[in-house]
């Protein structure tokens, strides 16, 4: 192994902790823009302008489209972009704390899918690590639970992301993160301006404060966040990233308590201990 090599897979579960943290981050921050516009045109706005700043920033990625990078691409955004639009309208029909549950599943989904379909051995280590993290996914966010139609839409864009981990994970080594973000994200902005249209048009974000947001999560949760995701899953498997990618939750958790003004309870703290336990024992120790 190179040294170059060597030192991409040191630094790719750090990324991937930069990636979990401006999710978190941008999940408290929507709250209150979200409740000024209807969420699947937040989503258009976000990954609208996240194409326009990659485009502007890197006009030439068009020189690196080829067939299967955009086929291969394309179905990755494809499940990426359900998976968000799934996981919206599931939100409107419950809560926001078991969703972020359901949604986290796909710690859980991912080993499954990819030991089934993708005959990927899985040890048992990397096991206890996805049951520790789901047993703090679910005391940092359960808070009383009853199955319905909105939990079967949540756990449907958990499938979602899982495919949409694995697909990066089998397809990013040797092709542009970049130009195959690119190409993601149109496909999302795809969706969202489909869900839009369904619930009765487009409405711009309607002053300033939500204007921020929109810029925010567009350029730094959106286009640097899966640029980066793309690139790590070259070098890690997708049962590790779905492990540190959990961290969302208890980032969200940290901020949330920092300037959501949320108490942080002794359920939390235990549950963000057992996400970040096994989020250590994956990276440091299975390794």
């Amino acid at each position: 192994m190179s040294t170059q090599h060597a030192t991409k897979i040191r630094l790719a579960p750090w990324a991937l902790l930069f990636v979990a943290a401006s999710w978190g981050l941008s999940f408290v921050i929507m709250k209150d823009s979200i409740a000024r516009q209807s969420v699947n045109n937040f989503l258009f706005s976000r990954f609208a302008l996240a194409v326009l700043v990659m485009l502007l920033l890197r006009p030439q990625v068009f020189k690196l489209f080829n067939k299967d990078l955009v086929l291969r691409s394309a179905f990755a955004g494809f499940f990426l972009g359900a998976g968000f639009t799934l996981q919206t309208l599931g939100l409107e029909r419950t809560g926001a704390a078991i969703t972020g549950f359901i949604t986290g599943l796909y710690v859980v989904i991912t080993p499954l899918i990819a030991a089934v379909i993708l005959k990927v051995r899985i040890t048992r280590l990397t096991w206890a690590c996805v049951v520790l993290a789901t047993i703090g996914l679910a005391l940092l966010s359960v808070r009383g639970w009853s199955i319905g139609f909105g939990e079967l839409l949540v756990l449907g864009s958990a499938f979602c992301f899982a495919t949409h981990i694995i697909s990066l994970g089998k397809w990013s080594n040797g092709r542009d993160a970049y130009a195959m973000t690119v190409v993601q994200l149109l496909m999302c902005t795809l969706l969202s301006a489909l869900a839009s249209v369904a619930e009765g048009g487009y409405s711009p974000p309607p002053d300033w404060g939500v204007w921020a947001t929109v810029i925010f999560t567009a350029v730094v949760s959106t286009a640097i966040a899966f640029v980066i995701q793309t690139w790590a899953q070259a070098h890690m498997t997708t049962t590790k990233v779905a492990v540190i990618l959990t961290m969302e939750v208890v980032f969200a958790a940290i901020f949330a308590i920092i300037f959501g003004g949320e108490r942080l309870t002794a359920q939390v703290a235990l549950g963000g201990i057992l996400v970040v336990t096994a989020m250590y024992v994956i990276v440091i120790k299975d390794s």
